[in-house]
């Protein structure tokens, strides 16, 4: 350990992982201690690599023109909950790398996506020579990081999964080292797709590039913790923000968090905070925006799990915006989604209009907001949550 600033830094992932023990923050377990050994290997093959190509000035001069020494990443699986994200996090702060980034694997193949799309566009207008997007796309991506962490690997969309072989065999080609978390093991992704004969190869060039190791710890912690927090907190005020924000810090397990755009045809979705399969929002921004259900259905099909801070009560001069909140209700009900809010009261006192369809609609709306607390779908969406697999491939 280091002092700076008065403070405790962690040169290693073991380092760091140690005093969260000593703290009482996470519980020693040696499945995590493995992945822990594992990560700090990486570094320091990283470091080393790093440091070879800085010590040689013929080695910058020619990097461009030669084909990088592979180091071989890693891919971490296991159920939900047992410290995959947590552990990787650690390991892309302390790497001492500038050119590095670490993202959601679904956000990645959307950058991927508008990218090929871009190019696409760029041919058109005759801008580029360069008819395959796939070598250009891929050279831009390495250039602006050579080590990639994915949270959450997953593959259900068929225009992903015809791509991915291409563009992950330029990626290492360019020296990319893969460092990734999912829930299933490498052969089981995309298992149900359409055309998967086609995506085996990628499943062989990810085995061979990352060391393929499973997360099996004993517990699920996120979900110990979760179980002890509330999801539905009146009245709203400063209590109930320190509420939420607890659940937060749980939910995300310390992850970071920052911006999403979600794409939809033609426009975008911001997602003001977001970190693995949660997805944090305001009151205004679902509901006091031009919001339909298409965006509702992004989101759904997005996340697990959405927060929703300050939902006010809602009288005569607020229709639109119980109207876009009983259609967000729904469909986070229809998705068997966690739901943790603030409201300035209880679910059958929100609504307060006495004319209007919106008041029987409300009602329902009312019931799901408290069947959504109840122990039982609480425990219901923990099941769902360790039982998922990669849903079978959307049609492009």
């Amino acid at each position: 350990m280091h002092l700076r600033d008065g403070l405790q830094t962690h040169a290693t992932v073991r380092q760091r992982y140690d005093h969260l023990v000593q703290s009482g923050a996470v519980e020693r377990d040696p499945a995590q201690e493995r992945i822990v050994t594992a990560l700090d290997r990486l570094t320091d093959e990283i470091s080393a690599k790093r440091l070879a190509q800085k010590s040689s000035a013929l080695g910058w001069l020619f990097a461009r023109s030669k084909p990088r020494e592979q180091v071989r990443g890693l891919y971490i699986h296991g159920g939900v909950g047992r410290g995959k994200s947590m552990l990787m996090d650690m390991f892309f702060e302390l790497l001492p790398v500038r050119r590095k980034r670490r993202v959601h694997f679904n956000d990645f193949m959307a950058d991927v996506q508008d990218r090929i799309q871009k190019h696409r566009q760029a041919r058109k207008n005759g801008d580029v020579k360069e008819d395959d997007p796939i070598p250009p796309v891929a050279r831009a991506l390495a250039e602006e990081a050579w080590v990639l962490c994915f949270d959450e690997f997953s593959v259900t969309d068929i225009a992903d999964a015809m791509i991915l072989s291409r563009l992950f065999s330029a990626l290492f080609a360019g020296g990319v080292v893969l460092v990734a978390t999912s829930n299933v093991a490498p052969e089981d992704l995309y298992r149900d797709g359409l055309n998967r004969q086609l995506f085996l190869p990628f499943i062989s060039l990810i085995e061979r590039n990352a060391a393929v190791m499973t997360l099996d710890a004993e517990k699920d912690y996120r979900q110990e913790k979760l179980d002890r927090l509330p999801v539905y907190v009146t009245p709203d005020n400063t209590a109930a923000d320190r509420a939420l924000d607890n659940a937060w810090e749980a939910m995300t397990h310390g992850r970071p968090t920052g911006e999403v755009i979600l794409t939809l045809k033609g426009r975008q979705l911001v997602v003001p905070r977001a970190a693995g399969d949660a997805a944090r929002f305001s009151f205004a921004d679902l509901c006091e925006k031009p919001l339909g259900a298409r965006d509702y259905l992004a989101i759904a099909g997005r996340f697990s799990t959405v927060f929703i801070d300050h939902v006010p009560v809602l009288g005569e001069g607020k229709r639109n915006e119980a109207k876009r909140f009983i259609l967000l209700i729904d469909t986070l009900y229809d998705h068997r989604m966690r739901l943790v809010m603030s409201a300035a009261a209880p679910p059958q006192g929100l609504y307060t209009a006495k004319r209007g369809t919106e008041v029987f609609e409300f009602e329902r709306t009312a019931s799901r907001l408290a069947e959504m607390q109840s122990r039982d779908w609480l425990d219901g969406w923990a099941e769902r949550r360790d039982e998922a697999q990669p849903a079978e491939a959307r049609q492009a």
